[in-house]
């Protein structure tokens, strides 16, 4: 008998009487009832409550809001994919780092030096007030999204779902998902709040009223 023959054995005399698993009730709930403009609201208190600026915009507003968050950040760092028009290409190219396609990927130290970063997002869970990103072109890999301190993301009310089953059939399980509720934060052993520890100090929302809610 060879030894993958003997583990195998030893596993099934070690599991001929464990019990029979008991189908397990999935009856929790698949669809949420908030309709679209509650599932805005509903958001944008999840967020605030996190900690996080909002700012809800027309379509045609998103370049001006993201200008005014990033007034400060000496530069920032955008995927290759996220929509040119949002970014304010006569006044600050000097401030835009790509990262990603034809422009290459930016090191850690880069990324660490940079001071903000912007990306869209796939699909937002109202309920929880949860950004997820699936590393599309216009969200970039899950670096980008972890080192910079500042991050300003952009969510179409489109793509609210009102709880997470709703979102997850949205999904593509086998891509990289990043899920965001709010600035980085933990609390240290006498339960003081540390910001920044696993991702940015600072999360800003831009929530655009543009095409349906679904």
């Amino acid at each position: 008998m060879s030894s993958r023959e003997q583990i195998l054995a030893a596993v099934r005399t070690a599991l001929k009487d464990v019990p029979a698993v008991p189908e397990i009730p999935r009856n929790y709930r698949l669809d949420g009832e908030a309709g679209a403009q509650q599932r805005i609201e509903i958001l944008v208190d999840r967020l605030e409550d996190y900690k996080a600026g909002v700012t809800v915009v027309d379509g045609d507003a998103v370049a001006a809001a993201i200008r005014r968050l990033l007034a400060g950040a000496a530069s920032y760092v955008v995927p290759a994919g996220l929509d040119p028009a949002w970014l304010d290409w006569e006044t600050e190219p000097a401030r835009i780092k790509y990262d990603g396609g034809a422009h290459g990927v930016r090191s850690v130290a880069e990324l660490d030096a940079t001071d903000a970063v912007v990306t869209s997002s796939a699909v937002t869970v109202a309920e929880s007030g949860t950004i997820i990103l699936d590393g599309s072109p216009d969200q970039g890999r899950r670096a980008i999204s972890l080192i910079p301190d500042h991050h300003v993301c952009v969510v179409h009310t489109r793509d609210i779902t009102a709880i997470l089953p709703e979102a997850l059939r949205r999904l593509d399980g086998t891509r990289p998902l990043t899920m965001i509720s709010g600035p980085s934060a933990t609390s240290d052993i006498e339960l003081e709040r540390v910001e920044g520890v696993h991702g940015p100090r600072r999360l800003d929302v831009i929530v655009v009223r543009q095409g349906c809610v679904r």
